[in-house]
């Protein structure tokens, strides 16, 4: 009986492992086996030539990755650093139940709810150089109208607004249910002490809340380098390569190139970057190092 009872837990979590195993690891795995074919859409597998390690030697010498990793790092500097500022400092200006706080709760979480080809495609009308509605309020305060789409910095640009408005939100939610799971009584022992709301926040509240900021960044540092919808949806990665992330430059080479086998090799450098900033970040996020979790 107690043997039984000791491995009931590990036989309820069996299910949830093994789809984690067919839906994460097998991927990864089978990744690591083709990045080692020269394999081509249409070309049955058992025909596909092994060529060792020269796709990751190719992928090292590519120009071509190097600018669509550079696109991903600064496109990933942007976003993260603006969206935790904003969705931080929205929390904080409505963590307390002021009149229309839930109004105006509702309104930010409302991009998060839209899907990502939806808001490329809101977003791509929006930046249209003829018909879109930024051009147009441009011209109505008497300036001239942008190719906002067909300008590489301008294009860059419009990505990283777009990524802003849809992800903002996710912070924001994240941030304020640590925020009102904070104990009552250390705010009110650091007002007493005599903070003001600026000591308060700094030295008390986002000191509390270290652990769950950097999972909010880990899991954004993940999706920066995962997503790939939007930019595919406004600009295809265009013009040239200005908007081309890491992902989408994989996806050009395995379905518009036909290169399986080069884009699974770039896959599993994507796969081992995301892995080791993830373990990085979680390093210094361990909660049993920190006592301030919530």
């Amino acid at each position: 009986m107690a043997d039984s009872r000791r491995w009931a837990p590990y036989l309820f979590i069996l299910p949830a492992v093994l789809v984690m195993l067919a839906g994460l690891v097998y991927p990864v795995i089978d990744a690591f086996r083709l990045s080692f074919l020269d394999w081509e859409i249409g070309q049955p597998i058992e025909q596909a030539r092994s060529v060792g390690w020269s796709q990751y030697r190719r992928m090292l010498e590519d120009p071509d990755v190097r600018e669509s990793l550079w696109v991903t790092i600064r496109f990933g500097f942007w976003t993260i650093t603006i969206e935790m500022a904003l969705g931080v400092a929205l929390a904080l200006l409505l963590e307390k139940p002021i009149r229309g706080a839930s109004v105006f709760r509702t309104i930010f979480i409302l991009p998060l709810m839209v899907s990502p080809v939806v808001v490329g495609l809101i977003w791509r009308y929006l930046f249209d150089a003829r018909a879109g509605w930024i051009n147009h309020y441009l011209q109505q305060m008497g300036f001239e109208p942008l190719v906002w789409l067909g300008d590489a910095e301008l294009a860059f640009f419009a990505i990283v607004v777009t990524d802003i408005w849809q992800w903002t939100p996710f912070i924001f939610i994240i941030v304020i249910a640590g925020l009102q799971a904070l104990p009552g009584d250390v705010i009110e022992a650091a007002r007493i002490d005599g903070t003001n709301w600026w000591q308060q926040v700094f030295l008390v509240k986002l000191p509390m809340i270290r652990s769950i900021l950097l999972i909010a960044l880990l899991m954004r540092l993940i999706d920066v380098f995962r997503g790939m919808e939007v930019m595919y949806i406004m600009t295809g990665g265009g013009p040239g390569r200005a908007t081309e992330l890491l992902s989408l430059h994989i996806y050009n080479r395995a379905f518009n190139a036909q290169q399986l086998g080069y884009a699974s090799a770039i896959a599993v450098l994507l796969i081992v970057l995301v892995f080791a900033l993830s373990m990085a970040i979680l390093a210094v996020s361990n909660p049993m190092r920190t006592r301030s979790d919530i």
